[in-house]
């Protein structure tokens, strides 16, 4: 059972780091690792990421809104943008499914979940994010993708599943390697995590249901809360930093916590 200090730390780190290009699930992995914590486990992982989901839904709600009317629509046959929206939202999304459903399938989940690899990750992925930023162009927005350019972020964001990657860090990448604004990138990245992290929770809730453990129940609902606040708060001060800086600040981030990790991995 988690202390309420333990829930509290977890929470704020989800909340934090998930919109950031700084890996959530690096940082998760790495607070047992560094505290001597048990490890919360995947389940709860997953729980806190249901709170941030509720954090993006509450800060892009009219995009989320128009995803939804656009879902309705593409049924109905429609192209219209907010059609269009919703499509390359589900193009981009499959990827990630088809690869979560086979990490769970082989049982890979806890394969990657050390600071060897969290520190190869976050250096060599802040590197790309630098490259990616310094290269791209920055003429496109939301509205102007294809279904091409929406599989293509999706593709890239299956590297996420590798922890200090970022699911944040990778799709925003992406973005700015097909010329997309900083802005937009971010903006289509949250998006996109309203269908990753839905799809990741109900495995998360199914899981809990399963194990009859009402204390990792309410741990779960308390972090979840916490998490939402912290995401928020968050995601405001991301959006307005990309309206007039870059990317620079995270990458200089995680290339200093991938050299400190790998110096004392290796030492």
């Amino acid at each position: 059972m988690l202390t309420s200090l333990q829930i509290a730390l977890l929470a704020s780190v989800q909340g934090i780091t998930e919109f950031l290009p700084i890996s959530s699930s690096g940082h998760l992995a790495l607070v047992p690792i560094l505290t001597g914590w048990a490890d919360q486990g995947l389940l709860f992982d997953i729980a806190v990421h249901l709170g941030t989901l509720g954090a993006v839904i509450a800060y892009f709600w009219r995009d989320s809104w128009t995803a939804v009317k656009g879902l309705f629509r593409l049924f109905g046959g429609s192209s219209s943008p907010d059609a269009q929206l919703a499509t390359n939202l589900i193009v981009a999304t499959i990827p990630i499914v088809g690869a979560g459903a086979a990490v769970i399938y082989f049982d890979l989940s806890d394969l990657w979940r050390n600071a060897e690899v969290i520190g190869w990750s976050m250096l060599g992925f802040g590197i790309l994010l630098y490259a990616a930023d310094r290269l791209g162009m920055t003429v496109r927005r939301v509205e102007h993708m294809r279904a091409s350019a929406a599989l293509m972020i999706g593709v890239a964001q299956v590297a996420a599943l590798i922890p200090g990657t970022s699911r944040a860090g990778i799709t925003m990448t992406a973005a700015r390697l097909l010329g997309f604004e900083r802005g937009e990138s971010a903006r289509f990245s949250m998006l996109l995590s309203i269908p990753t992290i839905f799809a990741a929770g109900l495995v998360s809730i199914y899981g809990i249901a399963n194990s009859q453990d009402l204390a990792l129940g309410m741990d779960a609902i308390i972090a979840a809360g916490c998490a939402l606040v912290a995401a928020l708060l968050a995601i405001v001060l991301l959006m307005a930093w990309l309206r007039r800086q870059s990317f620079t600040p995270f990458v200089i981030y995680r290339v200093a916590v991938g050299a400190v990790l790998l110096y004392w991995v290796y030492s």
